[in-house]
This record gives C-alpha cells, sequence and structure tokens, in this order.
C-alpha cells in the first residue's frame, strides 16, 4: 500500500515508499461473519418451518394484512420492509416464487408462467392474499417465539408453527458462502401419506414431484443428500410418422428454453428437424416437424441425448437447525416435520386445555355467585377491601368441587357483572354451558392421552380437505441409458484414399464411403492385416494400403470378420474368423502372426455373421497335385481376433476367389422386452419376446385399436396404452371385439395384416367407438356378460368362438355384429388348443450355435459395410 504523506515524500526528487498492512484479522471476522449472515439469513431454509428468512416475513407481512380480501403485492412488499432489511425487489421475486408453487398464496393478476418462463407482471398490477391452507398450517399466535424486528420497532417470528411438512412440498434453492441447498419438491398427498406412516410406526419413501410435470427416474436420488442424481425427461409421444408433440417438461426447464436446445442441436447436425412450433398455453405443446423419411424413434432418442429434453438434477439436501447448517436426506426432514407437527399439536391442545378449564372454573364461579346471591353481601361494606373479603367468605362454603382457588381476580372480576346479566340469569343454560365447557376438556384430555391418534387424525383431514388436484404428476420410471452413437444424425460424409492410408471427412476428391457423424468411431483394416479405431476427423493416417473402412458401431456382436492370410513373405497361409473386441483407440492392431512380409489374400466384413465358400488357387510349384479346392467358412470356428487360425495350404497361394455367399452362421437374436424402462434389449432384462431373424417383425396393439408391425430395435419407444407387443406371424388371425359408436353395438372381426410396416385403425374413427378385446390366439373364446332388465329374466353369460363366429376378412371390414342384448362386460378367455403350424426357414439348417464356438473375447465392435468380401 503506498502511502504518500509528508513523513514519506519530502520532494519531487523522492521516490514513493510502500509499506504492507496486513488484512487477516479482518478476513477473519468480517469475511465469517458475511458468510455466516448469508448461510442463516438469505439463502438456506429453517428446518423448523421451512422457510427462508424473506419467506417467513412476507407470510408474517401477509397475516397482519389478512382481512379474506386480495392485497397488492406491491403493498404486501412494502410492509415486508418493516420486518426484512433489503431492498423490494428481491422480496417481491421471493414472493413470486411462493404463489408460483400454489400453496400457501391465492393470487390474482399475472403471476408468471413456470412453463413458458414468463416473468410475473410488476407487483403494482398483482394481488395475492393468504390461502385457506396457509391459514389452517402456518399461523398460531399463542405456540409462536417472538422477537424483535432488525430496527426493534415490531415483533416477527422466531419460526413459523407450520403444521406439515412444507420444506419438502415447496422444495427449495439457495447458494450461500461456501455451501449451496437444493431440496427438491414432493408431492403433497405422499408427503401426508408418509407422515401417516411415520406416526404408525412403519417404514415409508418418498421422491420428489415436479409441477412441470415430466418422467423422472429415480433410481439414484440418495434420499435427496449429496451425490444422489435424478434424471428428468421430457414426455415425448408421436403425434404423426412426421410429427412428434412434446407435452410434459423436464424440471428445471420451459418452453423457451427447451426449443432453443433443440434449435442449437439442429444447428449443429447432432438431429435433423424441419420445424417447430410451439403451441403452449394452459398446457405444454411443442410440435416437432421431422423431414420425411427419418425415424421418430430414433429422433426421440436423440432429443433426449442432445438437447435439454433430458437433463440431470443433484439434489443437495441443507437446512438450518441451531443456527447451524444441517446435512440430511429428505426422510429425516419429514420425520422431523412430523415430530415437530405433533409437539406443535400437543402445546395447541395444552394451551385449549389451560382456557377451556378457566371458562369452566368462572362459569361454576359465577354461577355460585348468582345462584347463591353472594352480591348482596357487599350492600353495606364501605371500602373496596370490604367488599372483596364479603364476597370472598360468601363463596367459601361452595367452591370446594373447583379445580383451583379462588384469587383475587377471580372476585374482581365478579363484581363487574352487570346487574342486568344477574336479573335474567338462567340457571339451565349456565348449567349446560358448564356441562359442554366439562366435554370439551374431556375430549382434549382424550387427545393429549391419544395424541399420536390425534396428529394421524389431523393429517388425514389435510389429505380430505386439501389432497383434491394434488395428485402425483410426475410419471416414475427407470430409464435406459441413449447411446449417442446409435442416435445421431449423420451430418457429415466420410472419405478414404486407399493408397495413401488417409481417412476423413475433408477427403471430397478422393473414395467417399459413408456418412458419418462427428461423434462416431472408424475402423480400418490395411493389406498387411493391421487393424486401428480412430476418432472421425477431418484427415487421419492409418495406414497405406486399406482395403476396407466402416464406422465403427459398439456392442455389435454379430458381425464377423472372415479372412485368409499368408504368414511372412513365403510361409503358410492361415484362415481366421472374428470379431473385434476389447480395443484401444488409434492402437494398431496386427490380424496376422506378427512375421515381417504377412498380407491378407481374402477379407470380408458379415453384419450378420455370414458365411461365404471360397476357391483356393495355387500356384504351380514342384510335384503339387492339387491346385484348385474350396473353402467353406461356416466350418471355421469364431475365435478372437489374436488367434493364429487354422492352417490353409504350406504351399504358395495364387489367389482366393469368392465362390459362393454363405448364411448367417449365427442364432436367431434373442429380444426381450423390459417393462420397467419400456424397451427393448439383448442383453436377457424382462420378458422374452422371441428369437428374430433379420425379416422378422413385431406386432404392436395399443387400445385405441392402432395396429402396426415393426422391425425390432432397440431405440423404439412405446406407448403407455399398449396392450399387444409380440413377435408378428403373418399367417396368424387378430381377432378383436369393439363397441361401435356410430351404430351404439358390439362387433367382432378377425383379420390379417395386410400392409407390413404400416400404422392401420381397424376400428370405426368415432369418439365412442371402442376396443373391448383384442387377442392373438388361433383359437380365442370370449364371454359376453348381459344387463339385467327390469321385468326381464337375467340372461346367462355367452360364451363365443370368435374363429366360428367369423371368418377371416380384411382389416377394413366392419365384422359381424355380436348381439342386441345390452352387454354389461366381455372377458377374455383360455383359448382352445391348437398346434400352430412351425415355422420353417430356409437357413435353419446351417445355423450353428453361437455359444459353442470359441474366441469371443469382449465387447463385439463391427462396420457398417455391406459383406461383400475384398479379393487379392
Amino acid at each position: 500500500m503506498i502511502e504518500e504523506g509528508d513523513d514519506l515524500i519530502n520532494n519531487e526528487q523522492d521516490e514513493p515508499q510502500e509499506t504492507i498492512t496486513r488484512v487477516t484479522g479482518m478476513y477473519k471476522d468480517w469475511f465469517l461473519d458475511y458468510a455466516s449472515y448469508v448461510i442463516l439469513e438469505r439463502a438456506v431454509p429453517a428446518i423448523e418451518d421451512g422457510f427462508k428468512p424473506v419467506q417467513r416475513r412476507i407470510m408474517h407481512s401477509m397475516k397482519d394484512l389478512d382481512d379474506g380480501r386480495y392485497n397488492k403485492v406491491a403493498n404486501i412488499v412494502g410492509h415486508t420492509m418493516q420486518y426484512h432489511p433489503h431492498g423490494d425487489a428481491s422480496i417481491a421475486d421471493a414472493m413470486v416464487q411462493i404463489g408460483q408453487k400454489d400453496l400457501l398464496i391465492d393470487t390474482q393478476g399475472n403471476w408468471g408462467n413456470i412453463l413458458t418462463g414468463d416473468g410475473a407482471a410488476a407487483s403494482r398490477y398483482i394481488e395475492a392474499r393468504l390461502s385457506k391452507f396457509a391459514l389452517d398450517v402456518v399461523y398460531n399466535p399463542k405456540i409462536t417465539e417472538w422477537q424483535a424486528s432488525y430496527d426493534g420497532r415490531r415483533k416477527e417470528p422466531i419460526n413459523l408453527p407450520v403444521m406439515f411438512p412444507l420444506l419438502l412440498a415447496q422444495g427449495a434453492e439457495g447458494i450461500a458462502v461456501g455451501l449451496s441447498t437444493k431440496i427438491l419438491p414432493h408431492n403433497f398427498i405422499e408427503l401426508i401419506d408418509a407422515s401417516i406412516k411415520h406416526l404408525q410406526g412403519k417404514r415409508f419413501t418418498i421422491v420428489p414431484d415436479f409441477p412441470t410435470a415430466g418422467i423422472a427416474d429415480f433410481s439414484n436420488y440418495n434420499d435427496g443428500m449429496r451425490g444422489g442424481k435424478v434424471r428428468v425427461r421430457a414426455k415425448i409421444s408421436q403425434l404423426d410418422k412426421n410429427t412428434l408433440v412434446i407435452t410434459e417438461l423436464p424440471f428445471g426447464t420451459n418452453t423457451s428454453s427447451l426449443i432453443d436446445s433443440i434449435l442449437k442441436a439442429n444447428d449443429k447436425g447432432k438431429i435433423k428437424i424441419k420445424k417447430i412450433e410451439d403451441n403452449t398455453a394452459a398446457q405444454v405443446e411443442i410440435l416437432v416437424h421431422l423431414p420425411s423419411g427419418l425415424s421418430p424413434d430414433k429422433t426421440i432418442d436423440a432429443l433426449y441425448a442432445f438437447t435439454s429434453c433430458e437433463s440431470s438434477i443433484s439434489p443437495l439436501g441443507c437446512v438450518i437447525e441451531d443456527n447451524k447448517p444441517l446435512f440430511i436426506g429428505v426422510s429425516e426432514m419429514l420425520r422431523r416435520s412430523t415430530d415437530n407437527t405433533v409437539q406443535l399439536l400437543k402445546q395447541d391442545l395444552e394451551i385449549k386445555l389451560g382456557e377451556f378449564e378457566e371458562q369452566w372454573h368462572f362459569a361454576s364461579l359465577e354461577r355460585i355467585f348468582i345462584e347463591n346471591r353472594v352480591y348482596r353481601d357487599i350492600e353495606e361494606e364501605e371500602t373496596w377491601e370490604g367488599v372483596i373479603q364479603a364476597i370472598d367468605k360468601g363463596l367459601q362454603p361452595h367452591i370446594k368441587h373447583l379445580k383451583r382457588a379462588v384469587t383475587e381476580e377471580d372476585i374482581v372480576r365478579l363484581t363487574e357483572i352487570r346487574i342486568k346479566r344477574i336479573s335474567k340469569f338462567d340457571i339451565d343454560k349456565a348449567q349446560q354451558k358448564i356441562d359442554a365447557l366439562e366435554e370439551q376438556i374431556a375430549q382434549i384430555k382424550h387427545h393429549l392421552e391419544h395424541l399420536i391418534d390425534y396428529a394421524i387424525a389431523y393429517f388425514t383431514r389435510l389429505k380430505k380437505d386439501y389432497g383434491e388436484g394434488r395428485e402425483r404428476k410426475t410419471e416414475i420410471r427407470t430409464f435406459d441409458d441413449v447411446d449417442a452413437t446409435k442416435v445421431v444424425i449423420r451430418n457429415t460424409k466420410l472419405y478414404v484414399n486407399r493408397e495413401e492410408g488417409f481417412v476423413g471427412t475433408s477427403l471430397k476428391r478422393d473414395e467417399y464411403v459413408c456418412d458419418c457423424s462427428d461423434i462416431d468411431d472408424v475402423i480400418v483394416f490395411t493389406k498387411n492385416g493391421s487393424m486401428m479405431v480412430t476418432k472421425v476427423d477431418t484427415k487421419t493416417f492409418v495406414g497405406k494400403d486399406i482395403i476396407h473402412v466402416a464406422v465403427f458401431k459398439k456392442k455389435d456382436k454379430r458381425t464377423i470378420y472372415n479372412l485368409i492370410y499368408r504368414d511372412g513373405k513365403g510361409g503358410p497361409s492361415y484362415i481366421k474368423r472374428f470379431n473385434v473386441t476389447s480395443i484401444t483407440r488409434d492402437r494398431e492392431y496386427d490380424l496376422t502372426n506378427g512375421n515381417k512380409g504377412s498380407t491378407l489374400l481374402y477379407f470380408s466384413a458379415n453384419p450378420n455373421g455370414e458365411a461365404e465358400v471360397v476357391t483356393v488357387f495355387l500356384r504351380q510349384a514342384g510335384s503339387i497335385k492339387k491346385l484348385k479346392w474350396d473353402i467353406d467358412f461356416a466350418d471355421i470356428l469364431i475365435k478372437g481376433r489374436n488367434s493364429k487360425g487354422n492352417l490353409v495350404t504350406k504351399y504358395s497361394v495364387k489367389k482366393v476367389e469368392l465362390k459362393e455367399k454363405g448364411v448367417s452362421t449365427l442364432k436367431p437374436r434373442k429380444i426381450w422386452f423390459d417393462e420397467t424402462v419400456q424397451r427393448l434389449n439383448v442383453d436377457g432384462r424382462g420378458e422374452l419376446l422371441g428369437e428374430f431373424r433379420g425379416e422378422d417383425k413385431l406386432l404392436i396393439i395399443n387400445q385405441k385399436g392402432i395396429v402396426k408391425t415393426v422391425t425390432p430395435e432397440v431405440t423404439l419407444h412405446f406407448d403407455n396404452d399398449m396392450i399387444v407387443l409380440e413377435k408378428w406371424i403373418p399367417k396368424k388371425p387378430i381377432s378383436a371385439i369393439y363397441y361401435n359408436g356410430e351404430r351404439e353395438l358390439y362387433y367382432v372381426k378377425r383379420f390379417l395384416i395386410e400392409n407390413e410396416g404400416r400404422e392401420e385403425l381397424f376400428i370405426p374413427e368415432h369418439e365412442n367407438s371402442r376396443l373391448e378385446i383384442v387377442s392373438t390366439d388361433w383359437l380365442p373364446m370370449a364371454e359376453v356378460e348381459f344387463v339385467k332388465e327390469r321385468g326381464k329374466d337375467r340372461k346367462d353369460n355367452l360364451e363365443v368362438n370368435l374363429e366360428e363366429f367369423i371368418a377371416i376378412k380384411g382389416i377394413a371390414a366392419i365384422g359381424n355384429q355380436l348381439t342386441k342384448d345390452k352387454v354389461k362386460q366381455i372377458n377374455l378367455l383360455a383359448p382352445l388348443p391348437f398346434e400352430a403350424p412351425e415355422e420353417v426357414h430356409a437357413d435353419d439348417l446351417e445355423v450353428i450355435d453361437e455359444e459353442t464356438v470359441a474366441g469371443n473375447d469382449g465387447d463385439s465392435k463391427t462396420s457398417d459395410d455391406d459383406g461383400q468380401p475384398t479379393l487379392f
């Protein structure tokens, strides 16, 4: 620090001196004071009532002003400034946040929109009043502890006596000095149910519920403590083949930020969209229009992978207890809140008991005073002391049943009774009042003796009075991770210069390979038997004489590479089949035996494990008799890429030619449906749907009467109203009973799917039409229950063999009328026994059990390729 005092600078020629002032003490005291103030008085809520100081002062001010009518928010903010030593803007913002949670404040005017992100109008234009719920659970002046306000002029509550887990219902977020808090909002009804379970000694679990609805995965919630994570997603469904609709938002986003993230992902080439329409009003509706030919299912996954349609929230449970920060989970918060509510209820009952006992005492004293005409004893008294003594003396014979002694204050109150009241005194009414007070006292004592039951009844009443319309909004689901490489749009082109050994996206004058994205990897094989996987870049050297290049796919265990190589310059030739696993990016792998001069004689990449037949030609040398023979790759076991392979010949090979394309040597792929995440998988999770070959399809039918067949891919999405999901057998009929809304009758139909891959409606398009039952059994049976009509005998249930009832017709046919009688219910019965025809495939005889082959040494990684061999 430079001091320019007279003692340091004597003239212009003197150089300024420097002195050092230590600020250690300032930092030690001032910064700690500042940090403590921000933590305790600004950012972190108290565990007792769930309020930050500004929120507590707003609620106290609203109670001060409450007369049942709306108040201008500007007026409330100004009133709050008597208690809160900060600006009006921060108070108004905090009040808007409370109002938008729709729990404590009844709002009027434009309070903003959490869905669109629009802000509230200025505080002079909007109004507010306390909700009935707030008046019921937040205030009780008799059990509130008070303190002086910051200027000492008024009294404010230390904590409000909140008798509800308000902190968990509203959630809280704040950043202080050195710590922060992020408590997520929970469901109103579920919190009450959990509180009741806690009081009953039962275990409970609570998870967040967001006002923006959406879908959430709470599997790693960790009870809302540090280290937990919540994944939230928008609710996206397919409106038609070229349109997606977003109807619910992930917590922490709004329609504006969500649309911006989608547009940015489109600009970067991660996704491809045609246009976006935002039709959000009271409900969210964002239409995402797709270019024709783009997969809606893959686009949904891409939206989750590359936009704000999916985000991750890290909760952190931090509250203030005894003027210190405390890190606890939401379950413990609920337990403490519930226990605190029980104690507040007890205090309230004890205060009421004291009040009723005091009322009973004076009512009894008043009756004695009037009924026994004690007031006449004071007629001759001339002094106040004499009056008091006379009344006390007159009461003594009649007060043995009272629960406490008579005080001078009691006698003074008796002297204040008016003559008119004494003259009109009714002994029966007085006794009825005393009896009623005794009943109330007995009831309160019963509640105190059975406090837990009383608290459970209290929470049950809250649920009944205020729970309507507060059902869970956020759908709980377990998410499957989205593999970005599988859903990213191929936004650039991959080229190769085979001779010089370069691959990349900038080699536009060279050979085009395929479309790719900037997050893809590329797998490359060269003629000398080396292999490398590298990230897509503008230009990368991988090795000269490239024979195969393709986009690299992870976890594809069905791509098999077939090759024949010569070991060294004049060594023997070997044949091998392998899949690529456990690779390190940018590392060169040798697929031969490692001898110098080795080269590939034949190579093919087979996406479904095809095994072709090749012809081997030898050079004429010496006494070799057999110069040509065939080799079937199906006879070669699939092993690891490091295997040496089987000997083909020790003689010099002239060439190898493809003789015959082969069929797959792998088993049909087993596919499962995991209902938890509602996705397909090949890992054995969930229900087995069957074994699928390349041409096999899935059959999907939903409750709306829509049927379609699709290729089974792990990227498929399934709606919640899906009622049939199984392997499609083209010759197997679909049977349905439906209600025709236009004709108001039930119909039966059986049909085959004629248009493979098309989505079709098989019931009439009428608002009252509905699908009753659908079956994919060969011989389905149904039971019809009839309505009992007055004056008629009850009609017996009707069993219907649908195969006999109607022949197979077209999907557009109306079908046959089921009955004219009034139907109560239709049930699907167990089908009749039937031996289904066996499926026959041309390549069944060629299948080799994949589990018996050796050499699988990890996860396969394969390339996009048409399976065509490379010959040398």
